[in-house]
């Protein structure tokens, strides 16, 4: 998952959780009250200021070891700070969608209603095309733009 950060100058920092190191990873769930990292991840697709706050400073702490979560802020977070996913997630949720929806042979329907949901949460939304063209699924991308013609 990628964190965008809208440093003061205007600058955006990009963090991505993939480069967390273990212990900053349980620092962060201990942080917010000893949850389980799925829960991190899932708090952070929902764009959780809390979540969000504690990535930011896992971060902050490899330069001020001493930085206490508590004393730790984003002022203004909602238009600062913002969780997106990667292509690779993007990938993994659609290939766990398509083998949950296979045995129920609806996964065109599962992928039409999941879709808008992963264009909005893509740090690019054109990764959710291509993810769809790897899994054989680019007929609902060029659907849904015969659609909007």
């Amino acid at each position: 998952m990628i964190i965008s950060f809208r440093q003061d100058d205007g600058s955006v920092e990009q963090l991505s959780t993939d480069d967390l190191s273990a212990r900053e990873a349980a620092a962060v769930e201990k942080a917010m009250g000893d949850v389980q990292w799925q829960r991190v991840e899932a708090l952070l697709q929902l764009q959780d200021p809390t979540a969000l706050r504690a990535i930011v400073w896992a971060f902050r702490r490899r330069e001020q070891p001493d930085l206490a979560f508590d004393d730790f802020d984003v002022p203004g977070w909602r238009r600062r700070i913002r969780a997106r996913i990667t292509r690779s997630e993007i990938e993994d949720a659609l290939n766990n969608l398509m083998v949950q929806a296979i045995s129920e042979k609806s996964e065109d329907t599962q992928i039409d209603l999941l879709t808008p949901h992963l264009r909005k949460l893509a740090e690019d939304p054109a990764d959710v095309d291509a993810a769809l063209d790897g899994l054989g699924k680019g007929h609902l991308v060029r659907r849904r733009q015969d659609s909007k013609d």
